[in-house]
């Protein structure tokens, strides 16, 4: 570890050791479960630790505040998702139910997709999903969305870049 990552380690674990309970409290607020605030509450410091060392920050509780809530948007989407999808699952025959280990990995793979179509209009993410989730046509989606079928055509291909390009970068 160079001398400058040394320091940056150093100076969030004063961080931490200064915050960390006032953020838990804050995120307590927010959250049911204390054991969620918590671990939100240390992921928010995972990412100043992985973050490029900087300058000091000069109001740390407004930067944490700011991670700590792109953190707990995450969360949120990704509980409703979860429950979208067991609710999802209620609905179909037992014979037909995925196993746990199938349901995780549906999970978290619609977790991925929600992840690469952050940003995106509404109607593109709608024309992406309809597609690939339900496998409904071209002309079905154009009818189902009140669109055109040549919208469709560019909202999957504007959907299908920004895929592509944030699965390259991750690599």
């Amino acid at each position: 570890m160079s001398g400058v990552e040394n320091l940056h380690s150093e100076y969030v674990g004063q961080l931490f050791r200064s915050h960390y309970g006032w953020l838990c409290k804050r995120l307590r607020r927010h959250l049911e479960c204390s054991a969620s605030a918590e671990d939100l509450a240390s992921e928010t410091f995972v990412q100043v630790l992985k973050a490029p060392a900087a300058t000091p920050i000069l109001e740390p509780r407004a930067f944490l505040t700011t991670i700590s809530r792109r953190l707990l948007f995450q969360f949120w989407r990704r509980r409703d998702l979860e429950r979208a999808y067991l609710e999802t699952l209620i609905h179909e025959e037992e014979a037909t139910t995925p196993t746990l280990e199938e349901q995780a990995q549906m999970l978290e793979a619609l977790c991925e997709i929600d992840r690469l179509l952050d940003g995106l209009p509404a109607r593109v993410k709608a024309t992406f999903l309809l597609s690939q989730v339900d496998g409904l046509t071209y002309p079905q989606i154009a009818s189902a969305l009140g669109i055109s079928q040549r919208s469709v055509s560019d909202y999957m291909a504007q959907a299908i870049k920004r895929c592509l390009r944030l699965s390259l970068e991750r690599m």
